[in-house]
This record gives C-alpha cells, structure tokens and sequence, in this order.
C-alpha cells in the first residue's frame, strides 16, 4: 500500500515563502511520477506541479511559474514544493501525488495514489 503524507502547509503574509514535504512510502518513491496539485474552496482540483522520475524535468502551471520548484529527493523518498513570494490566491489545500505512468501530468484522474493534503494560507 502507498501512502504519501505531506507537511509544511501554514499561514504566511502575501510575499512569504514555504516549503512543502510528501513522504512517500510503500512502494520505490524513484519509480513514481509525480505532482502537486491544490485546491481552493469552491474550485476545483487544479494542477500546481510536476517531476519526472528519471531526469527531473519539471513542469509548472503558468500561475505559479517563476515562483514555485518542485524537487525531489529519491534517497529520501520525499518531494518538495519550494514556494515563494506568495499571494492570497495561492491559499488552498495542496495535495501530493503520485502515478505510475508518464504523460497527462497535469490531469488529476492521471494520478493513482493521493496525500490527504495540507493547508496554506496567505493573508494579504
């Protein structure tokens, strides 16, 4: 069974920064692709981030590019979300995920596995 646990969600002032972490466990974290997603009350589910599990490569939504990085760390089994100068509309659950597969990867129903999510508030 996986699990992906994130952390690091808070409340922080517009222009802030924020590190998020996802553990992920059960099953070889190197394998997974992976991604960030958020959600904000009333919307929907929204693409934020995505690795590749090989190279690394990275790809952003256009609203957090420039400002968020995704990394992750395979000897640690964990992904990050650097995030920084951070606006009141980046407030929203953030949720990790991971899938086997490559391709759509800013497609939720792409994803097999899912953390419970971790709140970030930013007050203007």
């Amino acid at each position: 069974q996986v699990q992906l646990v994130e952390s690091g969600g808070g409340l922080v002032q517009a222009g802030g920064s924020l590190r998020l972490s996802c553990e992920v466990s059960g099953r070889t974290f190197s394998h997974y692709f992976m991604g960030w997603f958020r959600q904000a009350p009333g919307k929907e589910r929204e693409f934020v981030a995505h690795i590749s599990w090989g190279a690394g490569i990275a790809y952003y939504a256009n609203s957090v590019k420039g400002r968020f990085t995704i990394s992750r760390d395979n000897a640690k089994n964990t992904l990050y979300l650097q995030m920084i100068s951070l606006k009141p509309e980046d407030t929203a659950v953030y949720y990790c995920a991971a899938k086997d597969a490559p391709g759509y990867y800013a497609s939720p129903i792409r994803y097999d596995y899912w953390g419970q999510g971790t709140q970030v508030t930013v007050s203007s």
